[in-house]
């Protein structure tokens, strides 16, 4: 592998469809750049934080004074100004010097699926910078945002500060609700006080965004509010410490670590009583970050399993000879492509909906479907990553349990993704709420059913059959929802997360149908062996796709 976007047309293609003319042309040369360096020296010095340079925590420093500080090997900072320099947080929020027009997060996130494959360590900073910047931008007062938004989508003409968003605390987790840290006002900044559990990119970040509690505001969330707190000013004068660094099962690139904040100083961020919502907002942002590296762990994970199956030999012949091993390849393939494709349908509805200047103009339907489409898709790439660590693995035995393979290293940097900004219980629970609040099943079943419409006007060839069968799958669910609807609020949740996995295949299948419009044979194929492998998965086959188009699929 010589350039992670060179040898991804699919990418290459869906960012000529998403993004104007001049633009892409640009972009399409930066990617390139990019691409080279993740397959390259991105990926070796990935090698390096993984096995022996993984952050330190220095507690002390030569005069026996507390630092605080983390110490990050020289390979992994070179990455990281490699990385920002792309304006891959950037230029969402400023202008290109090239083109004279902001970036968008189609852009952004092409470079993250890039990274991933390489280095998701890393990956993790730049979704809590970003995150960082859209707060910032979004609803910080005009003395925060010219003070400290620069430094956040510097992409080398000022000090760069990475971002990181805290939200965990020990005795709440997923229940944010159960938050305690403190702040009291102090004139024009606030003290904060308290710690939080799982603070990524903890000694590394400029500023961290917070979420803390006034006296006298309400218990739950309704009573957080979001502040920016400086880091370096903080540490130098006392007033935040990390307890101890996390030793993690994966990604272990990126700093996580136990921190207490001791009356540090903090500003506030938009409207007192608002700082939950805000989060959730980034929380969203933060959730397609996570889908994106999900499939650029799972594409990674396919060119190492097709690479290997194509070396290997095994009873006399290679492995890609073995209707078994064309299975699992036809099949991993399909579903990669299918999933990239669909997740960046989710991206260019976020152009819309968190984007600063459209944001207001977008409508409560398109909301709600961008915060469903989040939900089930996050819940679902999280979870194939695993899968297609797992398959890379068998595919290459013994040698992919061995960590002189990057085999083992994706199974590790993969399990957490079905943890981090969400479990697929807590997205279930999104996706009932969705449902029981703004009927979001009839609005997805509305799309859906816009989008097949669509479809039969432009497809002729036989996988047009398949258009029927996916207008009775939307039927099904409606109805499974209905008898959810009857249930009570504890049986209900029981069920919520089986229908948020059914609303994702059914999205990732009409997505299917929808990429044949295209006119390409190979997109076909591509299109038939995800939609038999998902609804006729055990119908017998006299001749099965997966091996009639093993080397027209598996070519790219």
């Amino acid at each position: 592998m010589e350039n992670f976007y060179k040898e991804d047309p699919i990418l290459k293609r869906l960012l000529k469809s998403l993004l104007p003319p001049d633009f892409f042309h640009w972009a399409d040369k930066e990617l390139e750049d990019y691409g080279a360096l993740c397959a390259g020296s991105i990926d070796i010095r990935a090698i390096h934080s993984d096995r022996d340079g993984a952050p330190k925590l220095i507690n002390y420093d030569k005069m026996g004074n507390e630092a605080s500080k983390v110490w990050l090997n020289e390979g992994y900072k070179k990455s990281v100004k490699e990385t920002y320099r792309t304006g891959v947080v950037g230029y969402i929020h400023k202008e290109i010097p090239e083109l004279g027009i902001k970036g968008n997060y189609g852009y952004s996130y092409a470079l993250k699926y890039l990274l991933s494959q390489a280095e998701p360590g890393l990956a993790c900073p730049v979704t809590l910078t970003k995150a960082t910047a859209y707060l910032i931008d979004h609803y910080a007062s005009e003395p925060l945002k010219s003070t400290y938004l620069p430094h956040v989508i510097s992409t080398g003409e000022v000090e760069l500060y990475e971002g990181a968003t805290f939200l965990t605390e020990r005795q709440g987790g997923s229940d944010v609700g159960a938050n305690e840290l403190k702040a009291v006002k102090a004139g024009d900044s606030y003290l904060i006080t308290g710690e939080k559990y799982f603070a990524s990119n903890a000694g590394v970040c400029g500023i961290a965004m917070v979420l803390g509690r006034l006296d006298g505001t309400p218990a739950g969330t309704k009573g957080l509010s979001l502040f920016l707190i400086p880091w370096e000013e903080n540490r130098a004068q006392g007033r935040l410490r990390i307890r101890r660094l996390k030793d993690k099962l994966g990604v272990r690139a990126v700093p996580s670590g136990e921190v207490e904040f001791n009356k540090a100083i903090g500003y506030l961020v938009g409207k007192e009583d608002k700082g939950f919502s805000y989060m959730i907002e980034a929380l969203n942002l933060s959730r397609v970050s996570n889908a994106v590296a999900s499939v650029g762990i799972m594409r990674r994970a396919l060119r190492e399993a097709k690479n290997y199956a194509y070396r290997r030999e095994a009873f006399g012949n290679r492995l890609t000879s073995y209707p078994m091993i064309q299975c699992t390849l036809s099949q991993m393939t399909a579903k990669q492509e299918i999933e990239l494709q669909a997740i960046f349908e989710v991206i260019k509805r976020m152009d819309v909906v968190m984007g600063l200047e459209t944001k207001d103009q977008a409508s409560q339907r398109d909301k709600i479907l961008f915060r469903l489409y989040v939900a089930i898709m996050k819940q679902e790439t999280a979870e194939q990553a695993i899968r297609f660590a797992h398959e890379a693995i068998e595919i290459h035995g013994g040698n992919g349990y061995i960590e002189d393979f990057v085999t083992p290293r994706l199974l590790r940097d993969a399990q957490v993704l079905t943890v981090w900004e969400g479990t697929a219980n807590i997205l279930g629970l999104e996706v009932l709420r969705l449902i029981m609040k703004y009927e979001a099943d009839q609005i997805f079943a509305g799309e859906m059913r816009r989008k097949l419409s669509d479809i039969k006007k432009k497809i002729v060839h036989p996988i047009a059959t398949w258009i029927p069968l996916m207008e009775r799958q939307i039927e099904d669910l409606l109805k499974k929802v209905e008898q959810v609807r009857e249930l009570n609020s504890h049986l209900q949740t029981f069920y919520c997360k089986a229908l948020a996995e059914r609303m994702a295949i059914l999205f990732e299948s009409v997505i299917a149908l929808e990429s044949c419009a295209q006119g390409d044979e190979r997109q076909e194929a591509i299109s038939e062996i995800y939609l038999r492998s998902v609804w006729k998965q055990d119908e017998f086959q006299q001749n099965p796709v997966e091996l009639a188009k093993f080397q027209e699929v598996i070519a790219l």
